[in-house]
């Protein structure tokens, strides 16, 4: 009698939104590749270990893989879609593509419990990699950004959730896996608190207060809503998962967002930036970016629990 194969395990990528996270950008050295495999192979050991000392707080840990690191610890078949972030230079402004072999994605309610587990991948790994960027993220109030909006309203729920972010039967030995894209935007509150508050709602497309979009007849076309919600060819909205912190160091006068979007293509939030990016008709720029700038921007693919426990051989 024939059984049906068992549908893979994914890394944690559908966990709800936690009070604090970080977010780790790492380089491999050359060299380091055992010592890489070795820690992907034993990250969900990792994370049991330094979970069950949090009484019951949930902690939870995605490793994504950047293009060139894929090819220097597995042999054999890769993504179909894994390639680095594409950089996009609008006429007023830029998403810059910055280098990155690895991410990895931390999250609970506590801060102590991702800053352990950051601490014993870090150390597992040691000289095979360094730190590219590092941010400590937080939750600010009910799920809003540094900018005092609602973060996230779009995201997907449920079934709709699965749909958006796994890759499917038209790439079959990574069905399970996700395409996860993360960039760091800096804000200038000074500018942006300058603004009033329906300035600032025409800049977003929503409410401040309640959450609410607005009409599409009173919704500008170059709010951040409008040019962030898009259909394909049948009329069908297309969705990511958003899973964004704020961020910040008065030491640094550093203060923004860390955007990380989960997807079953990357064409799906590459789209969303070149209409923000280089605007939809292009022009039309994404009014948000005149108070916020992109500094990094880094693509990697999260393939399922299953394969981490049972890796490819090296090449």
């Amino acid at each position: 009698m024939l059984f049906p194969m068992p549908e893979p395990v994914q890394q944690p990528v559908l966990t709800p939104l936690t009070r604090s996270a970080i977010f780790l950008v790492l380089g491999m050295a050359a060299g380091g590749e055992q010592a890489v495999r070795d820690v992907l192979a034993d990250l969900a050991g990792l994370q049991r270990s330094v979970a069950i000392r949090g009484h019951g707080d949930s902690l939870v840990c995605v490793a994504g893989i950047g293009t060139t690191a894929w090819d220097r610890l597995f042999a054999g078949a890769r993504p179909a879609e894994l390639h680095q972030f594409p950089e996009i230079v609008g006429d007023a402004h830029h998403a810059v593509s910055t280098p990155g072999d690895l991410l990895f994605h931390l999250r609970a309610e506590s801060f102590d419990l991702c800053f352990e587990l950051a601490t014993q991948i870090v150390s597992a790994l040691g000289d095979a990699v360094e730190v590219i960027d590092e941010v400590q993220g937080f939750g600010y109030f009910d799920q809003r950004d540094l900018l005092g909006f609602v973060d996230g309203t779009e995201n997907p729920a449920g079934s709709d959730a699965l749909r958006a972010v796994t890759v499917g039967a038209e790439d079959p030995e990574f069905a399970g896996g996700s395409y996860v894209m993360v960039q760091k935007y800096l804000h200038n509150l000074g500018s942006w608190n300058a603004l009033s508050t329906e300035e600032q709602e025409r800049v977003v497309g929503r409410s401040k207060l309640s959450n609410i979009e607005m009409p599409d007849d009173l919704k500008p076309a170059n709010s951040h809503v409008a040019l962030n919600v898009i259909e394909d060819e049948h009329g069908e909205q297309l969705q990511i998962l958003r899973d964004n912190m704020s961020f910040g160091s008065f030491e640094a006068g550093e203060f923004g967002t860390y955007y990380i979007a989960y997807a079953r293509t990357p064409a799906t939030p590459e789209r969303m930036l070149r209409n923000m990016f280089i605007g939809d008709p292009v022009g039309n720029h994404d009014r948000i970016l005149d108070f916020s700038t992109a500094v990094t921007g880094t693509s990697f693919f999260v393939p399922t629990a299953d394969f981490l426990g049972n890796l490819p051989p090296a090449p």
